[in-house]
């Protein structure tokens, strides 16, 4: 029995010394990696993440109808249920109720009622409106649909004009993710440019880009967007509006990241790499973005990653506040901004959907940015 118990402790030691060897001569990619995987919320809210923008890239194919399709027959109809269990009790493929449709007389207010009488089946790869899979292919096949084509399901109700407001969503989702990368995307580039040559060059270039940075953050920030948002001409295409919103964003949000850059960039300076760099001739743009920035690519990494969840905001405030993208764009900030009225709240509330969407991609992006930042140094 002993012996057996010293072979056991001899088998884990050399377990964990090969483990240790591991970590010894593994790069700094894969302890980030095996860090990152540890935060069990992060990992989580990346497959979130994930799932949302392949929804975004393949709306055409997951929402069932043109959103923009107006039914004055179907407006504040319900939200449908998927059932697999008939009343009689038995159970058989999913499927829906129809509905029976009465106006008051003197309101004319519609009412719907489920009739159980009229069953859909629901299937998967169906035909539909015709689109463009990825703006190349040509196809009618939609991801579900009934079985009967002259019958319309809307598993997220309808709104006022009796549009389908899953499709809605769905394409909303593009415009709104969208807009968050883009906007990070051109702040990245304005936070490394301008925060490496303030913490770089120092003096008076640095003291000039410090006092534009407070200056900027000293404006209340939605009085800054509704004012430069309101200067777009009304007549501006929505290609154009999207665009200029995507700047406006970004030139307002790249001081924070200029900040995380500059200090950085003055930790970094007189390090002896950079020292050697120097002293080799390189140029200092090549100092800059070939030895300083990739020495700490990580941590812009996870500062992108908070970042977004800001931009995907603003874009949701302006349009809810009727200043940023208008219809017929379809962003979540779009879909709120047609849902801000009484009658909502009270009889059709499932139009608030999009904000619950806006809550999950935000926290689903400050977890996953948590997780990266706790990954960017492995070695703690």
């Amino acid at each position: 029995m002993t012996r057996g118990i010293d072979e056991e402790l001899e088998r884990e030691a050399a377990q964990a010394e090969a483990g240790e060897q591991r970590v010894f001569v593994a790069s700094q990619l894969q302890l980030s990696w095996w860090k990152f995987r540890k935060h069990k919320l992060a990992v989580f809210s990346a497959i979130v993440i994930i799932l949302l923008y392949t929804i975004a890239i393949f709306a055409d194919a997951i929402a069932p109808y043109d959103p923009e399709k107006v039914n004055p027959r179907l407006t504040y109809l319900p939200p449908q249920s998927v059932h697999i269990i008939t009343p009689e009790g038995t159970w058989r493929s999913p499927f829906v109720y129809g509905y029976t449709l009465t106006r008051d007389a003197v309101s004319l207010k519609p009412t719907f009622t489920r009739d159980e009488s009229q069953r859909y089946g629901l299937r998967l790869f169906v035909e539909g409106p015709p689109y463009k899979l990825l703006g190349l292919f040509e196809t009618r096949t939609h991801l579900f649909g009934l079985d009967d084509p002259q019958q319309t399901v809307h598993l997220l109700g309808t709104d006022r004009l009796g549009r389908d407001l899953l499709s809605r969503t769905v394409y909303g989702a593009r415009v709104s993710l969208s807009i968050g990368l883009v906007g990070v995307l051109l702040s990245l580039v304005l936070g490394i440019v301008l925060g490496g040559i303030s913490g770089y060059y120092g003096g008076i270039v640095d003291e000039l880009i410090q006092r534009l940075i407070e200056f900027l953050r000293s404006i209340p920030a939605i009085p800054l967007w509704m004012g430069l948002s309101a200067a777009l001409p009304k007549d501006m295409s929505p290609l154009r509006i999207y665009f200029s919103i995507t700047v406006i964003l970004s030139l307002i949000g790249w001081t924070s990241l200029a900040r995380v850059v500059r200090g950085r960039f003055l930790a970094l300076r007189e390090e002896d790499f950079v020292m050697s760099a120097q002293v080799a001739g390189a140029s200092q743009a090549r100092i800059i973005f070939r030895h300083m920035v990739p020495a700490f690519t990580s941590h812009i990494i996870a500062s992108l990653t908070l970042a977004i969840p800001g931009t995907i905001l603003a874009e949701t405030a302006l349009s809810f506040l009727g200043v940023g993208l208008r219809s017929p764009v379809n962003s979540w900030g779009v879909l709120l901004q047609e849902a801000q009225n009484i009658r909502t709240l009270a009889t059709a509330s499932w139009l608030l959907l999009p904000a619950v969407l806006v809550v999950i991609t935000v926290l689903a992006f400050n977890f996953l940015g948590d997780g990266l930042r706790d990954a960017a140094d492995p070695y703690t």
